[in-house]
């Protein structure tokens, strides 16, 4: 909640959203409806004015600098639309960054490193730098980088945003596997329509509140996207 002109703004309410281990979540909406005012408070990174965020319940607005410092290093991985990678740095080096900054030691450091490189199939590519690689390629390295300390999840801001639909679904494919096949909790936002059936759960947001669903206890997914009033007389009916 902020002022704009004098105007108080609701960016995110009335949110009651749980995500479990093992999920593969989607928030969907169009620009400025509230996902990554959402993602940010799910990081920590917001704090809400009311209500809480809780994490393996502790709420996260009683956490110090430090514990919160410690979640996003060790619990919690960021994948971004523009891939963040450190242009000077090969690809093994920005994945294996977070765990030298963890105080891994150097051979657990190399294992792991060679691991996440093979997962997302760019072992082969390690000594390359950013430059040298595609957009997919980058976001890959992205996502290795992001799950090299096994974090609890990960939260992905429109990852495939800067992708062609080959490499957004490809993308989105790899999230499914983790999620399957190492427990992993993933929440990403997208614009893409086309990549929602290989999410477990899609929320549609509007106006910083989930207006739709598609998961546990949600109706017909063929209601997603039609507007409000269109769904809430689908429902009345």
């Amino acid at each position: 909640m902020y002022t704009l002109a004098g105007e108080l703004v609701h960016a995110v309410r009335d949110i009651d959203l749980d995500i479990n281990e093992g999920r593969f979540v989607a928030l969907v909406g169009r620009s400025g409806s509230g996902k990554t005012t959402l993602l940010n408070l799910l990081a920590g990174l917001d704090r809400p004015t009311t209500g809480q965020v809780l994490f393996q319940g502790k709420d996260l607005a009683h956490l110090g600098e430090k514990q919160m410092v410690d979640l996003r290093r060790h619990r919690v991985g960021f994948v971004f639309q523009s891939f963040g990678l450190l242009p000077l740095l090969s690809a093994y080096e920005n994945v294996e960054l977070p765990l030298r900054i963890a105080g891994i030691d150097a051979r657990a450091r190399a294992t792991r490193t060679q691991e996440v490189l093979e997962m997302v199939g760019l072992a082969r590519r390690a000594r390359h730098r950013p430059y040298e690689l595609s957009g997919g390629e980058q976001q890959r390295i992205a996502i290795a980088r992001a799950v090299a300390l096994k974090p609890a999840v990960i939260l992905a801001d429109e990852p495939t945003g800067e992708l062609d639909s080959v490499n957004a679904h490809a993308i989105f494919s790899l999230f499914q596997k983790m999620v399957h096949d190492d427990r992993m909790s993933i929440v990403a936002t997208t614009h893409d329509q086309t990549l929602l059936d290989l999410a477990d759960e899609v929320y549609e947001m509007h106006d910083g509140q989930i207006t739709a669903l598609r998961g546990p206890g949600a109706g017909s997914p063929d209601d997603m996207f039609k507007p409000p009033a269109a769904r809430a007389g689908a429902r009345a009916g």
